[in-house]
């Protein structure tokens, strides 16, 4: 169907932005591959490797280049001083043989999907001419049904730096049978493939490395990349420094914040209670209220670390209302990780029986949606939370009502309550008002308490890239070319020193089984990514953040950012996340002095 869209002029010109490329991947007549020691699991070692017999145990990967004078010679160490990896060069080379290559987007979208198909494009055409992209529509479906289209240049110029996953579309379907896996293999086989990239989170990863394990013991020529994408930021750790979209969606929502910080300051009267993003992790939180400064920020790994009650995070959060109030200043702004709930240890315990007690196939959950009036839902969980345990049914009996049916409804593809749904931003405005009712300064002050929520989660995720995802993911689909003409089976795509300019971003890969370890989903261990979730003990994130918390909770320290910018001085259109500038280099100023 042809789309009805209208180009704008931010749009052309979007389009027309050609992404700078790091030096060392711009020419691919000279690439060199160097290989790092054999590489563990990030837990349950032994059990990842049973499952993972053909591509457990393979070395780093980094790419040099020998027409490019840098560092990447035989024996160099990696210039990140936390992997501190020394590199041998190998004989292994990039084919330039004609390749046929496919390439699927699984999961939510995030900005600068179409980016990373475009540099897998580019350098696809640049190893050979003849060589082919198919574009698999729909997500992974699209692989299990043999369901695709031909990228050709014309089709991706339309494409170019936007947002969205528009171009072939995405999905959450799940490649887990056997004989998912075999109708998949089939696909490649049909084909004729030689890879197959799969741009995805931690939990598509995971899927490209059962893959890329089942093709291999298939003697299957076709093998399989994953490239990092997904905007909650919990996808990254010391080899990959950041997942695409990330940074993207915190600058978009920090717009939209100090937005409603000016706001609350003009109007005066109003606390906004913004839940974001990040059901797992609070990265994206952490990092908006770096960029914004709010008055509150809940850290939900820091409520799990220090073991925090519901009311001990309320309680602290109306001693800052009321302080704040007293000083003259009823108003503010409070940022919300959607998952927080989760991070409160009493919470979670409910929230896990929830999980498991109304899991996909069991009695109760099929008893649940028996009933007609949800009044007589909560009734029958009231009772099974009665009889298992008091704690869990005085922990949900305290949230309101339409909490409590949120936490009953339909879960997600991981068998987990949609944390989305849950308006935990109105049970936090509930209870501030409550308790604000019963402290008799505030009272005395004749302060009255006004709360209003907010929600920003998919407003992030089609953007516009920022220029640094832009060439950040344009950057991640020439290596994933590059990994393919290597015959690298089961790596993710690598781009680092990420805090410097464009041209100096390094490249390589690292085996995805090294980021794995095992985890109960639907009640069953499964091999999974690790998630990466907020340092509370050593981060230099959190710790430049706990350092100024206070007086942005007093005071008003608001940062008015604007929208993101995409022309004029690199200063401003290039600058990293301060996610990966605060882990480098320990400060958030850019560009560098070196």
């Amino acid at each position: 169907m042809q789309s009805k869209c209208v180009e704008t002029l931010v749009g052309k010109l979007r389009r027309e932005f050609k992404p700078r490329i790091p030096t060392l991947v711009e020419s691919l007549s000279g690439i060199e591959i160097s290989v790092g020691p054999k590489t563990s699991a990030m837990a349950e070692a032994k059990e990842i490797e049973r499952l993972f017999p053909l591509s457990y145990g393979q070395p780093v990967v980094d790419i040099g280049n020998k027409n490019v004078k840098d560092d990447s010679s035989a024996e160099r160490k990696s210039q990140n001083k936390d992997t501190d990896i020394a590199f041998t060069k190998t004989d292994k080379k990039v084919s330039t043989a004609a390749l046929r290559i496919g390439v699927v987007l699984s999961g939510g979208c995030a900005s600068g999907g179409h980016n990373v198909i475009c540099g897998l494009f580019d350098a696809l055409k640049e190893l050979n001419k003849d060589s082919v992209l198919l574009g698999f529509t729909g997500g992974p479906k699209g692989v299990m049904i043999n369901r695709f289209v031909e990228l050709t240049a014309d089709f991706l110029d339309a494409y170019r730096n936007t947002g969205g996953f528009d171009m072939i579309q995405s999905g959450r379907d799940k490649i887990s049978t056997q004989e998912q896996m075999a109708a998949s293999l089939k696909t490649m086989a049909d084909n004729n493939l030689d890879g197959l990239v799969v741009i995805g989170g931690d939990d598509s990863n995971t899927n490209a490395a059962v893959l890329a394990e089942f093709f291999a013991k298939n003697k299957s020529k076709c093998t399989v990349v994953g490239i990092p994408k997904t905007i909650d930021g919990d996808l990254q750790n010391e080899y990959i420094e950041m997942s695409f979209g990330f940074d993207t969606a915190v600058k978009t929502f920090a717009e939209m914040i100090s937005n409603i910080c000016r706001d609350a300051v003009s109007a005066a009267k109003t606390w906004h209670f913004v839940k974001l993003m990040g059901r797992d992790a609070s990265q994206v939180t952490l990092d908006v209220a770096l960029q914004t400064q709010p008055n509150l920020s809940l850290i939900g790994e820091e409520i799990q670390s220090e073991n925090l009650l519901l009311h001990d995070v309320t309680e602290n959060m109306v001693n800052i209302i009321e302080e704040r109030a007293l000083q003259g200043r009823n108003y503010g702004v409070v940022l919300i990780p959607e998952g927080v709930i989760q991070f409160i240890p009493s919470m979670k315990v409910l929230i896990d029986f929830l999980n498991e007690t109304l899991k996909e196939g069991s009695k109760h959950l099929e008893e649940v949606e028996k009933l007609p009036e949800l009044s007589d839902k909560i009734k029958y969980v009231r009772d099974i939370l009665g009889k298992d345990s008091k704690t869990n049914l005085s922990n949900f009996d305290v949230l309101p009502r339409d909490i409590q049916a949120q936490l009953l409804l339909e879960r997600d593809p991981h068998g987990n309550i949609q944390m989305s749904q849950v308006p935990i931003e109105q049970l936090f405005i509930q209870i501030c008002d409550q308790k604000l009712r019963r402290r008799a300064k505030y009272v005395a002050s004749k302060t009255k308490f006004r709360g209003q929520g907010h929600f920003f989660g998919y407003d992030g995720r089609s953007c516009y890239p920022s220029n640094f995802d832009a060439q950040y993911c344009n950057a991640l689909g020439r290596v994933g070319t590059l990994l393919i003409a290597s015959g690298m089976n089961g790596y993710m795509a690598r781009v680092y020193d990420l805090e410097h300019d464009v041209k100096r971003w390094k490249c390589g890969a690292i085996p995805i089984t090294m980021l794995m370890n095992i985890e109960i989903r639907h009640g069953k261990p499964k091999p999974v990514i690790k998630k990466c979730l907020v340092d509370v003990e050593n981060g230099k994130k959190f710790s430049y953040f706990i350092k100024r918390r206070d007086d942005w909770a007093v005071d008003d320290c608001y940062r008015y950012l604007g929208p993101i910018q995409f022309f004029g001085p690199t200063a401003l259109t290039d600058v990293p996340p301060f996610n990966v500038l605060l882990k480098k280099t320990n400060d958030v100023k850019w560009p560098l002095n070196k």
